[in-house]
């Protein structure tokens, strides 16, 4: 398990740790006054499109409507695709080669 993400907020970092798959944990620590929650789980592209993170959804719709891609959606498609290469990196996991 990795740290995924970290909440501010006790009721959304629970709400996010039931939409992930496998192994989960949830932990807090305080800084002064400040509570954070950080979020550990199974690093995949799975789980991190149930949290919404990376622009996994945008790519999804843009890889729905490939054929008809205008040079904006490429432009944008190249930088998701930067994000996520540097993100498989960091968690040592692969960019699906259907995302290029």
């Amino acid at each position: 398990m990795k740290l995924l993400n970290t909440y501010d907020d006790h009721d959304e970092a629970k709400e996010a740790a039931e939409k992930l798959a496998g192994d989960k944990r949830l932990a807090s620590e305080r800084d002064a006054t400040v509570v954070i929650y950080n979020l550990f789980g199974i690093p995949s592209w799975g789980n991190f499109h149930r949290l919404g993170m990376y622009n996994l959804g945008e790519l999804k719709l843009l890889l729905d409507r490939r054929a008809t891609w205008q040079p904006a959606d490429q432009t944008r498609h190249a930088e998701i695709i930067a994000t996520l290469k540097t993100v498989a990196k960091n968690y040592g996991i692969e960019v699906p080669g259907h995302w290029l």
